[in-house]
């Protein structure tokens, strides 16, 4: 893969599915609506999906 989409995947993507793990345990956990309590378990196993899938293939660190 070359490095200019390593550098892609490991500076906006990785933080993204981070951010939609957190997103969905903030939603699993706040009380005010059940549209965003209904899909939080949903919205935390894409964010799962996607940083482990884009986490394989961000910039190592060592490595150039």
């Amino acid at each position: 893969m070359r490095e200019e989409y390593r550098q892609l995947i490991g500076k906006y993507l990785v933080p993204l599915a981070m951010l939609l793990m957190i997103s969905g345990f903030i939603f699993l956990c706040q009380p005010w609506s059940e549209l965003l309590h209904a899909y939080s378990v949903a919205i935390t196993l894409v964010g799962l999906t996607l940083f482990t899938i884009f986490a394989r293939f961000a910039p190592q660190p060592g490595r150039k």
